[in-house]
């Protein structure tokens, strides 16, 4: 690539230089017209602010082809963009460069929350306008932001009167990867991200949902996701059949086949490649947060990260009911049983599903009414009982997949929260969407997902989203978008063959990468023999522990039964742990094997470690921690013949002093971890 980029032998060419080398454009027998580049443009190419991360843009006959280098090795071989429509003429060649544009940005901006309270914002950007050679002479533009983390690229539709309304039925968006590598990824699905993850060569994936990961041979490790997902379907990868080692953009479908349908001017959502030289570049880069615009709210004070509890995991492993009846688990008294708990501990949320009337009638449509109670639940009173407390009440809309009946519902249901004093929300999309044909991942749904946050911030309401569309970064422009499931999470422990001790070792390089999840941990009781024998969780309670900090939500569940957690001594990690954090190391990982995070909240740092099914120990530097300060450690491990499957709730508190010349040996059991505080002793 990069010996084409420096011309071909026998051929006038002209290097122009801009910016200090942000960019580089090769003509063949062209000028500069008006600050711009000649249409004749070949080649042009803009790199990072650091100078490592190279990507290249050229026409060849007329078709456009962008490829990406890092410090001198190739990573994308030069790819194929564009669009075919229904009823249009494809635009994937024939055409000009009508123009080019460069620019630097730099910012440090603030989140409302996060897993840094400071976030860079530092790219180089080239802009390539192109026109179609031949009657309609169609415009396209094509806007690429390299950051040193990696980049994104976005296709712009101008509004032009040969291109108004269209129908796009594939994007032709292509990654063609130089080597074979290692990836981690989980199958192709317009509905469900709830599989486990598959480690294994690039040439043996058919189609997947993204992020999906990848180490190269040379030790880079890749993701490839999408950033700013609105008004347009979700992007999953499939295998181009005639190009090895080649993914191409794969759209959710309309009912009709269509994939998005559209009016100029539109923006596509970014296609992103993240690169680092370790797991670590992966899990600290921002990168999908700088691809979005920032907050639309501007009195955001009513946002708040917390802890909460809920009647959740008792539904799950069949100790109560969702519906009406001798075990209905929303009961008033149930439900103030709870708030007591959570009052008494610092908890300072409550999550209440099946409070609402059409649990009896799952699966059918018209089922759920969001704003009438079943009789033995006194909603007001509730959410009273709790503020006297300082419990705020985390309110439930499951739609059972019925998007057309919640849409005529949903103002009443806001509207009854607000005035109750509920500030939160978790909705939720389980089962095939109504109306028929309709995909969880495709236009319609991302636009009523959009919809429901859009409506929620104006009603003051925060949402916690089940059976999501993926996170792309859109908490950054709507803070009140907390966190998202779209992974496999506990609930599969209770009524499937579980998720093995692995998967929470690949979730940070994986579906984390494009935002929290809310994975719902903190079981203490892993094996729940008395309501279901034949299921457990596939990890020790030290593990469950850690994944507080491993798993980052700024919603996050304590979500075993309030029994077990009463009197435990390791319940004291749980209540201490913040939700939002103001730095974010990864100190250890090897993908799938075993990974250890650090996130600091002041002065305090917390430390999760979570090993798969191989018991490991790690010696993790603590360099990290401020000098010449000695801090108090409380470490939460695995005790001794702990074992994930024989023996998992066995458990250890130690305390010792450690500073920043410690090493810290960390052993865990198979399927285990440790949690550990770190607070200076002064």
């Amino acid at each position: 690539m990069w010996n084409n980029l420096k011309g071909r032998t026998g051929v006038p060419r002209r290097h122009l230089v801009f910016l200090g080398g942000l960019v580089t454009a090769i003509l063949i027998g062209g000028v500069l017209e008006g600050g711009c580049m000649a249409s004749r443009l070949e080649r042009t190419s803009v790199e990072s602010p650091d100078g490592k991360l190279v990507l290249g843009f050229s026409l060849d006959a007329g078709a456009p082809r962008y490829e990406v280098a890092y410090d001198g090795t190739v990573i994308i071989r030069p790819s194929a963009m564009g669009f075919t429509f229904r009823r249009l003429k494809p635009m994937m060649d024939g055409f000009s460069v009508a123009g080019t544009s460069t620019r630097e940005f730099e910012e440090t901006w603030e989140p409302v929350w996060g897993q840094k309270s400071e976030i860079e914002s530092h790219y180089n950007e080239l802009r390539v306008e192109l026109r179609q050679n031949s009657s309609p002479h169609r415009r396209m533009n094509l806007i690429f932001r390299v950051f040193n983390d990696g980049l994104g690229f976005r296709y712009e539709l101008p509004e032009q009167e040969n291109l108004k309304d269209f129908e796009i039925m594939a994007e032709e968006t292509r990654f063609a990867f130089a080597g074979n590598h290692t990836a981690w990824w989980i199958p192709a699905d317009f509905d469900s991200y709830e599989h486990l993850y598959k480690e294994t060569p690039l040439d043996l994936i058919l189609a997947v949902n993204t992020p999906i990961t990848m180490r190269t041979a040379e030790g880079l490790y890749l993701s490839i996701h999408e950033a700013n997902l609105t008004g347009y379907a979700g992007m999953t990868l499939g295998v181009d059949k005639d190009k090895p080692l080649t993914l191409k953009s794969s759209l959710a479908p309309w009912p009709d086949g269509s994939r998005v349908k559209g009016t100029t001017p539109c923006k596509t959502p970014w296609r992103t490649i993240q690169v680092a030289t370790h797991p670590g570049g992966l899990v600290e880069s921002s990168l999908i947060l700088n691809l979005n615009e920032p907050s639309v709210i501007e009195d955001t004070s009513w946002i708040k990260p917390m802890k909460y509890i809920g009647i959740w995991w008792s539904l799950h492993i069949g100790k109560e009911t969702w519906h009406e009846g001798p075990r209905h688990g929303a009961t008033t008294d149930n439900v103030k049983r709870h708030i007591d708990f959570a009052s008494k501990h610092g908890i300072a949320g409550l999550l209440i599903e099946g409070w609402n009337t059409g649990w009896d009638r799952w699966g059918q449509e018209g089922a759920y009414d969001h704003v009438t109670p079943y009789p033995d639940f006194d909603l007001e009173e509730v959410v009273r009982y709790g503020k006297e407390r300082g419990v705020s009440i985390i309110g439930h809309h499951e739609t059972g997949g019925d998007v057309a009946t919640y849409d005529r519902q949903i103002e009443f249901a806001f509207r009854l929260y607000r005035e109750v004093g509920i500030d939160a929300v978790k909705t939720g999309y389980a089962g095939k969407i109504f109306p028929r044909g309709q995909h969880h991942h495709g236009q319609w749904m991302v636009n009523h997902y959009r919809m429901v946050v859009e409506k929620a911030a104006r009603y003051g309401i925060m949402i916690d989203a089940h059976e999501p569309i993926k996170p792309t970064g859109i908490s950054r422009t709507y803070p009140n978008m907390m966190t998202r499931e779209g992974a496999r999470g506990t609930e599969y422990n209770a009524w499937s063959d579980g998720n093995p001790p692995e998967h929470v070792t690949i979730l940070p390089f994986t579906r984390m990468l494009a935002g929290p999840l809310d994975y719902t941990p903190g079981i203490f009781d892993l094996t729940f023999d008395e309501y279901k024998p034949d299921n457990r969780v596939r990890s020790t309670l030290a593990n469950q522990l850690a994944l507080y900090v491993v798993l980052y939500s700024p919603l996050q569940m304590a979500a075993d039964l309030i029994k077990n957690y009463d009197g435990h001594p390791a319940f004291e990690f749980i209540m201490q742990v913040p939700v939002d954090w103001d730095e974010t190391r990864l100190l250890d990982a090897e993908i799938g094997d075993y990974v250890a995070i650090a996130r600091r909240k002041g002065r305090d740092w917390y430390i999760g470690c979570v090993t798969d099914e191989d018991s490991r120990t790690l010696d993790l530097s603590l360099s990290f921690l401020e000098a010449d300060t000695e801090y108090r450690a409380t470490i939460y491990a695995d005790g001794p013949g702990c074992d994930f499957e024989s023996n998992p709730a066995v458990y250890q508190i130690k305390a010792s002093q450690v500073g920043a010349g410690t090493i810290l040996k960390v052993e865990m059991a198979r399927g285990g971890g440790q949690a550990i505080t770190l607070r200076p002793s002064n």
